[in-house]
């Protein structure tokens, strides 16, 4: 029998967990999808979260002293940051375009506007505090944060993902510096220690159907009351019809005109990675699986993809750009305020800038669209308005952060002359398979 693909089984999964959603709020059993059906979504983020922080390690070392050139490293890196820095610019000017055509604030009814302002005024106060704290720090201070005191200390925090990779990338460049016969038996560790970790990420996507119905089930009974939800539809709507750009028809339209790939190849290939994007809410989280599908089935050399994606994951967040960039003119519009040009520039070099910061964990854009909101001169206590949709949104914003970093990669590749044809593992390739009877 034919085995159904693996984004067609998540799909399943996904509309099975919005069934049993629906199906749990309208016989109030919200108690069972969160004490029987959660539980094995939050399984999957771990198992997820678990392996990311390896794979990194093992993936980036290995592809840096595999180049055995570090002005090739250099050349990758300027690349690198010049089209993570032109697609994030891209997805805040378009979610500037919509949100000014639409004006989705002028709608909101005074009332809505107080109730929401005081259900979320207390999460509101805390992003602010956290905000304020890290606009305190001196200019300097991003990069003092880049380098770790305590390397183990970092692996066991998601948050520090740069500080992984700072490491990574000074033990790559060490291997390549040292003699080669020094350098051998620790690459020959790095590179069966990133075959196994591969060879994990492929065991945890079997249970990616599961996961994503328990996040999606959990989802749906956790979200806030429909009247809400209804007079933030507008804004929704800007943020998602935003993405929907970004994903649907400029990150293709570079992999095209740059990488020289259909539109068929690049989300047939990307799909997975997408989904898991979108029901776990956390690039890396996500990362695992995107490597795997950036490598295996997209043809983007290793050397590539363990640069690129590690770093993209951290650092790549479109999606949260073009949200702070909508939202910033969002709340404007309903404390009605009026924008310049010069203010809505600003809010575009801002969130530029801020997003390259964001954590790859779920809402970190929250905390730095208070530095967004602060910059443009809109009141922060305007952040409490879009609480209520931030989590679906912020599941769609991850899949447009996802398919930025899939397509710089193929990019990045193209032009260094590393990219290739798929060449997908099997599970089973090195399983000793049973011998037939003479």
């Amino acid at each position: 029998m034919k085995k159904i693909p693996l984004h067609w089984q998540i799909l399943a999964g996904m509309a099975l967990g919005l069934a049993i959603g629906f199906a749990a709020d309208r016989f109030g059993a919200q108690q069972f999808v969160k004490h029987w059906v959660k539980p094995f979504g939050t399984i999957f983020i771990n198992l997820l979260k678990m392996i990311a922080v390896p794979l990194i390690i093992a993936s980036l070392i290995k592809g840096i002293a595999d180049m055995k050139d570090i002005s090739r490293l250099s050349r990758m890196g300027w690349r690198t940051l010049a089209l993570y820095l032109l697609t994030t610019a891209a997805a805040v000017a378009i979610g500037l375009v919509i949100v000014n055509l639409v004006k989705p604030g002028a709608g909101v009814a005074q009332a809505t506007r107080e109730k929401l302002l005081r259900t979320y005024a207390g999460e509101a106060e805390q992003r602010i505090s956290s905000a304020q704290s890290e606009q305190e720090k001196g200019p300097l201070q991003p990069l003092v944060d880049i380098v770790p005191d305590n390397v183990f200390a970092a692996t066991t925090d998601n948050r520090r993902m740069l500080q992984v990779i700072f490491f990574a990338l000074l033990v790559g460049v060490g291997l390549i510096l040292i003699a080669e016969d020094q350098a051998k038996p620790v690459k020959a560790v790095v590179d069966g220690l990133n075959e196994v970790i591969l060879k994990l990420v492929d065991l945890i996507m079997l249970a990616a159907p599961v996961g994503v119905m328990a996040l999606l089930a959990a989802l749906v009974t956790e979200s806030p009351s429909a009247d809400i939800l209804t007079s933030l539809v507008w804004y929704a709507a800007c943020v998602v019809a935003g993405i929907a750009l970004l994903v649907l028809v400029f990150y293709p339209l570079l992999v095209r005109l740059l990488a020289g790939k259909s539109y068929r190849f690049f989300f047939r290939g990307i799909m997975p990675a997408q989904l898991v994007a979108f029901s776990t809410s956390s690039s890396a989280a996500t990362l695992p699986v995107t490597m795997e599908r950036v490598e295996e089935h997209l043809g983007v050399s290793e050397e590539v993809a363990s640069f690129v994606l590690p770093i993209g994951a951290t650092m790549n967040m479109d999606g949260t750009a073009l949200y702070q960039g909508v939202a910033a003119v969002f709340i404007a519009q309903v404390l009605g305020l009026n924008l310049s040009l010069g203010d809505q520039l600003g809010i575009l070099l801002t969130a530029t800038l801020a997003s390259i910061g964001a954590a790859a964990v779920p809402s970190a854009g929250l905390v730095v669209l208070v530095i967004v909101l602060g910059a443009a001169g809109i009141p922060q206590a305007g952040l409490a308005l879009i609480f209520a949709i931030d989590r679906p949104l912020d599941m769609c914003r991850t899949v447009a952060n996802v398919t930025s970093d899939a397509c710089v990669a193929m990019v990045v590749a193209n032009t260094m002359g590393l990219l290739g044809e798929p060449h997908e593992r099997r599970l089973d390739d090195f399983y000793p398979k049973p011998q037939e009877p003479a």
